[in-house]
């Protein structure tokens, strides 16, 4: 090779190894470009797939019986909790507690993390709207005479359930609201079936005309719905349950009415112990068929929104719907909220000729008899007991 020709190959030499030494530059360049916009790519994704901070304002949001976490998630998206479905089943998974949320109402708030709304769900204090009524409660509230101690009705329990904090503010539906929505609202807007209408019409603009419509237990009610939708949820609910209990084939077979059988199971709620229960009923049965008054103290005192075992003279001489030592029949609506075990006596009484029954004693033993003079004397017994002031 040529002198000329060896300065050629050397200046090839350099050219190949500076191209050589661009490129891997250019390729150092490229990928630290594409890690650079990946990241900022992936930011942005994650900015738009959940939100940050801490919400704008408070909401009520459902959980239904039997929804999974999809569902729950897609109930969070439609309200404006989460900004996607996917951010919350990402968030949720691996959470034993998501799984174990009990259907209800739950105070939320718009526009936060995916994992802030699996935190909020799970805290048993966002839990709002549950509703506990006890057997024998009834609309208003009442008090004992000998102890003056009180006991929430229905509507207060209502009220105290609804009561929830939005955004700093308080709110609760009202017992007068309440009270007004029962009395007003035409009886097909508040759910009452069919079987109850007439006697509540009867009632005229008298709340208490859903008295034993709304039935023990426990229910879910939306603290941002209005008294009227309120009460219609939990009437149209008892009716649902009522019909499965078998209260409308039993009552046709007694033929009875289904309401009449509600309010004997309402008097045998407040005049009896559970073991008692369908001898009461029988009792009641019985003296009705013979046409006779009930002469119950606790349809005297139920409008008085009071409790005590006796009553006065001047008490049973009151003329109320509900007054059976005035008038002969039932009262004209039940007088509380008749718990399983006295509705089930209602619609099975034990077979018996009696007629009267008085509890003798403090430990709730009561005589039951046909004989009048018989139950005189148990009357006295149970004055000698401390137990009545006065004869039924």
């Amino acid at each position: 090779m040529t002198r000329a020709e060896r300065i050629r190959a050397e200046r090839g030499r350099r050219r190949r190894r500076i191209a050589g030494g661009f490129a891997a530059v250019l390729l150092i360049v490229v990928v630290i470009a594409a890690v650079f916009v990946g990241s900022k790519l992936w930011h942005t994704f994650g900015s738009t797939n959940d939100y940050r901070g801490s919400g704008k304002q408070d909401v009520v949001i459902q959980i239904q019986a039997g929804d999974s976490t999809t569902a729950i998630g897609e109930t969070l998206h439609d309200r404006g909790v989460v900004r996607t479905v996917r951010a919350f089943i990402d968030a949720a998974h691996g959470n034993s507690a998501i799984s174990a949320i009990q259907p209800g109402f739950y105070r939320m708030r718009t526009e936060i993390p995916a994992s802030s709304a699996v935190q909020r769900l799970t805290d048993p204090d966002s839990r709002v709207g549950r509703l506990v009524i006890p057997e024998g409660r009834q609309l208003d509230d009442t008090t004992d005479v000998k102890t003056n101690a009180a006991t929430p009705g229905i509507f207060t329990l209502i009220s105290r359930a609804t009561c929830v904090e939005l955004d700093g503010d308080r709110h609760c539906a009202s017992v007068t609201d309440l009270r007004t929505a029962a009395a007003d609202t035409p009886p097909a807007k508040l759910g009452v079936p069919g079987w109850a209408v007439e006697p509540m019409t009867r009632m005229g603009a008298d709340h208490r005309r859903i008295e034993g419509l709304i039935a023990p237990g426990t229910f879910n009610v939306n603290p941002s719905a209005s008294p009227q939708s309120i009460l219609s949820t939990l009437i149209s609910t008892s009716a649902v349950n009522y019909v499965k209990s078998g209260l409308l084939d039993t009552a046709k077979a007694m033929n009875l009415s289904p309401h009449a059988v509600l309010v004997v199971a309402s008097l045998v709620q407040r005049e009896a112990t559970p073991e008692d229960f369908p001898k009461v009923a029988q009792v009641i049965y019985n003296r009705l068929a013979e046409h006779r008054t009930l002469e119950f103290d606790s349809t005297v005192n139920y409008p008085l929104d009071r409790r005590e075992v006796a009553t006065t003279d001047a008490d049973r001489a009151q003329s109320t719907p509900w007054n059976t030592y005035m008038s002969e029949g039932l009262p004209a609506t039940p007088i509380c909220s008749p718990g399983t075990d006295a509705l089930s006596a209602a619609e099975h009484p034990e077979p018996g000729d009696w007629l009267y029954f008085v509890t003798i004693d403090a430990q709730g033993t009561t005589l039951f008899t046909r004989d009048y003079q018989q139950h005189l004397a148990n009357i006295e017994l149970a004055k000698h007991n401390g137990v009545l002031d006065s004869a039924r």
